[in-house]
């Protein structure tokens, strides 16, 4: 390969980095156990990052956060893995997520806030924010049209709290989303305090909240040990996911 190949080759590499996946598979499971070890990634050659996180608020439970730029990868991925089963014998049941389950969500661009920078932020997070919305049949524009006058509400203030919109299209109950917010310190909690008091609140706006059914907050532990992550995710950061 020649020199000016292999710098497109970076570049495109650099480029994919910070674009937030279109896809992403995500394997919930109740309890500390995780279905896919990083081994059966490692065995199976994973050419996508995937994230293993643990909850620190709420009940016991255990996210694999696979991130994927086509339907294809999926599929290549779960040729490679073969069949994981889960277990669902005396698992506690969530009442919108459910029992353990595998879901694919898809990217909704211009819903999130300041989402390449949360790209950018993944490698160096130690916790991730994650907002779980149900929406009524229908409730997908007024959705949008909450989250982009939050995301106003938040540049005016400068609230350095980046995150990513995904929207649950197999796995999930109907009108389920998921808003992912990388987090580096919980410091960041104490600026989102002092900058703006209501931020407590993600749907403060009365506009639309008719067409929510729930909406959930939960804290997670990135766990690289249970993370799968490539070398150019890890570079950021080598120490923490690969000691």
């Amino acid at each position: 390969m020649t020199k000016t190949a292999s710098l497109a080759v970076l570049f495109c590499l650099v480029a994919a980095a910070q674009t937030p996946p279109p896809l992403l598979r995500v394997i919930r499971m109740p309890g500390s156990d995780t279905p896919i070890s990083p081994s059966h990634y490692s065995s199976a050659r994973a050419q996508v990052d995937v994230l293993g996180v643990r909850a620190a608020t709420g009940l016991p439970e255990t996210w694999t956060i696979e991130m994927h730029q086509t339907f294809a990868s999926i599929e290549d991925l779960e040729t490679a893995l073969g069949y994981v089963p889960m277990p669902v014998a005396g698992m506690d049941v969530d009442e919108v997520i459910g029992p353990a389950r595998t879901m694919i969500a898809y990217y909704r661009a211009g819903w999130g806030y300041r989402s390449e920078e949360a790209v950018r932020t993944l490698p160096r997070a130690r916790y991730l924010h994650i907002t779980i919305y149900r929406m009524r049949p229908g409730g997908d524009e007024q959705l949008e049209k909450l989250l982009v006058a939050r995301r106003r509400k938040m540049d005016a203030v400068n609230l350095d709290r980046p995150d990513l919109v995904y929207h649950i299209v197999s796995g999930g109950q109907s009108g389920l989303y998921i808003v992912l917010e990388p987090i580096v310190s919980l410091r960041k909690f104490d600026e989102g305090v002092s900058k703006l008091p209501a931020y407590a609140e993600p749907m403060a706006a009365a506009e639309g909240q008719a067409e929510m059914i729930s909406l959930e907050s939960l804290l997670f532990r990135m766990d690289p040990g249970i993370s799968y992550v490539t070398t150019e995710f890890a570079a950021a950061d080598p120490g923490f996911w690969h000691p």
